[in-house]
């Protein structure tokens, strides 16, 4: 049986992406329970937001916790108490456990988030001053696209439709990946034809050979 190559060895002895590789198996579903879980916690979460504030919904989460670990702590001094063993703290694994993020972790996020905003405001700075007309009227398009749907869903929706979308559409595109790239690729064709004959009527508009 051939290695994962999420999980290639590295020169450290480490997984190779094994977050993303995560991530990946939770939206394609690969372990049913697990995936299930986190959908239907984050669901639970949004859903929640929908009805209270991000106050409430907090504290109630934490309440929920604390009621938990209270109860589960109250319950195995009892259960020493009454059996005479000293097992220790019930959680003391997850008390010794490290969480703290070392200097090389933090220095991987950070230049991380720098490329990606850096790359973001360079993208900006182009569409917005104009460097390729074409470019800057599909932007102008999608903006004016957005409007009709922020007018028709707030940010909370979107973001469970969003949610919804990312744990069905790859299991369907995983199912019927033929057929999906087969329309796509039709669609792609026509906009392209579009878009070229748009370039053609607008002066400036053609792109410049490389």
């Amino acid at each position: 049986m051939e290695t994962s190559p999420c999980f290639q060895p590295t020169a450290r002895g480490g997984p190779v992406g094994c977050w993303s590789c995560n991530a990946i198996d939770l939206l394609y579903w690969r372990n049913v329970k697990q995936s299930g879980a986190v959908f239907s916690s984050v669901l639970l979460l949004l859903f929640s937001l929908t009805q209270f504030s991000v106050v409430s919904v907090g504290a109630y989460l934490a309440l929920a916790a604390l009621s938990a670990t209270i109860s589960f702590r109250i319950y195995k001094s009892v259960l020493q108490a009454v059996q005479k063993t000293d097992e220790g703290h019930p959680f003391k694994a997850y008390l010794e456990m490290e969480i703290a993020l070392s200097q090389d972790q933090i220095s991987k996020y950070a230049d991380k988030i720098l490329l990606y905003t850096n790359t973001c405001m360079k993208e900006l700075r182009r569409l917005f001053l104009v460097q390729d007309l074409v470019d800057s009227l599909k932007f102008a398009v999608l903006m004016w696209l957005l409007t009709y749907v922020g007018a028709l869903f707030n940010g909370l929706t979107l973001l469970i439709l969003a949610v919804v979308s990312m744990f069905t559409l790859p299991v369907v595109y995983e199912k019927h990946q033929a057929q999906i790239d087969q329309y796509v690729g039709l669609i792609r064709t026509q906009v392209n034809s579009v878009v070229g004959k748009i370039q053609a009527k607008i002066p400036g508009a053609k792109r410049k050979e490389e």
